[in-house]
């Protein structure tokens, strides 16, 4: 009697594979051929509608062709499409192939149209430096959207600063390679002990302009983006700081700057590993001839290389900062927070920031589990010598939620630094 059953068997999973998806092909087959649809529009990677994907995206896509068929890869490339054209959720098939063993894998978008969001892009507790936390609401129509949030943040500069923040971006403007961004902010500010102690006081007792405190800060900064060849892209904008001293009858000051980063983003996926390589350069540079009450130029390089193996995660971050002539403290750089020199207290290492910084980072992650080890240093060019420092951690991570304690490698006793938080 079981040889008729397993007749019926064999000849039922035929008639399955006559069908229109498979659901339990592997790599036995190969990929014929890959279309991306949409709401009304379809593409694969030679067709006219393929400019709607980046061309490393298309290069990612191009080499399934021919290959054998890898459903981690599928989920990779569908998380990008996800990402790219801000989809509300991308789906794939695999359909049966001209041709005996081979496949057609088809990745279909759901378009989000016109929505309103809300986010929470930080969350932070740091037992050094306490409590930083923003919050977005935002619409989107088209290419269209407007973003309006709140934010008090200890984090990231000398000052804790606290307002309102506002963002228009257009990213369509004329064609996907130009984006339009303005933003507005306007916040007030709050200092450590520490960095009111190191203020250098001036003729009447108050502290220098190039380094004074400010009670209040206001930024309108326009922005426009241009894809030059992907994967490299190029914003210039400008910056317009308006700022008021911390003391009685102080006027308002200007930082007006001309602004420019260069970006380098690629990913490249093969069978097992999944790599990303990520390279800026960004220079703002204040000048009386805008307007300007400081004349400063601030250079910034960073790298960041990351590797995906299974649950293994590796990520090194490397960033460096030189800064001349007079700026404000919001410019200056500051290492020891949540993602710099983790371990070691801002207001420590350099409660004024400093003109000068080079900093590394190796983050080595399996599943939840996190580790980490930092380098750097903070100075000021021809006050100090440069210091390198160091700082280990671990902890663990969860999606956007991670939890560590983080030490700073010095002589003497531990003093350790527990971090808590969202999307930091």
């Amino acid at each position: 009697m079981r040889y008729p059953w397993l007749g019926c068997l064999f000849l039922g999973s035929l008639l399955f594979a006559g069908t229109q998806d498979f659901y339990n092909v592997n790599t036995r087959y190969t990929v014929e051929s890959v279309v991306v649809s949409g709401n009304g529009w379809t593409a694969d990677t030679s067709s006219a509608g393929a400019d709607k994907l980046s061309s490393s995206l298309r290069k990612q896509i191009s080499a399934l062709i021919g290959g054998a068929l890898n459903p981690a890869a599928l989920d990779r490339i569908a998380g990008r499409l996800r990402q790219e054209l801000d989809a509300t959720t991308v789906t794939r098939h695999v359909v049966r192939g001209a041709t005996p063993a081979c496949v057609k894998v088809v990745f279909q978008v759901e378009d989000k149209g016109a929505r309103f969001d809300l986010a929470v892009p930080k969350f932070l507790y740091n037992s050094k430096q306490g409590g930083s936390g923003a919050l977005e609401g935002g619409a989107k129509v088209n290419h269209n959207s407007l973003t309006v949030g709140l934010v008090s943040d200890g984090d990231e500069l000398a000052e804790r600063y606290a307002g309102l923040t506002a963002r228009y971006e257009n990213t369509r403007l004329g064609s996907d390679s130009v984006h339009f961004q303005f933003e507005f902010d306007d916040f007030h500010e709050q200092w450590n002990r520490a960095t009111l102690d190191q203020m250098a006081p001036g003729p009447t007792g108050a502290p220098e302009t190039a380094t004074a405190v400010y009670r209040t800060r206001q930024n309108f900064e326009p922005a426009l983006t241009i894809v030059i060849a992907e994967p490299i892209t190029l914003t210039v904008g400008a910056s317009f700081e308006r700022f008021q001293n911390e003391y009685a009858g102080a006027r308002m000051e200007a930082a007006d700057a001309a602004t420019a980063s260069l970006r380098f983003h690629e990913q490249f996926d093969a069978s097992d590993y999944a790599q990303n390589v990520e390279a800026v350069y960004s220079l703002r540079a204040a000048t009386p001839t805008l307007g300007s009450d400081f004349g400063y130029t601030r250079h910034r390089w960073g790298f960041r290389y990351r590797m995906n193996h299974g649950k293994h995660v590796v990520t090194d971050d490397v960033s460096a900062g030189v800064l001349t002539g007079t700026a404000p403290l919001y410019d200056r750089f500051v290492l020891g927070n949540s993602s710099t020199l983790r371990g070691w207290n801002k207001f420590d290492l350099d409660p004024l920031g400093g003109n000068r910084m080079v900093h590394n980072s190796v983050d080595y992650r399996y599943g939840c589990f996190e580790a980490f080890y930092d380098a750097g240093a903070i100075w000021d060019s021809g006050v100090e010598p440069a210091t390198i420092r160091y700082g280990v951690g671990a902890g663990l991570r969860q999606g956007s939620f991670s939890l560590a304690v983080a030490f700073p490698v010095r002589r003497g006793r531990a003093d350790p630094i527990l971090m808590m938080g969202m999307n930091y």
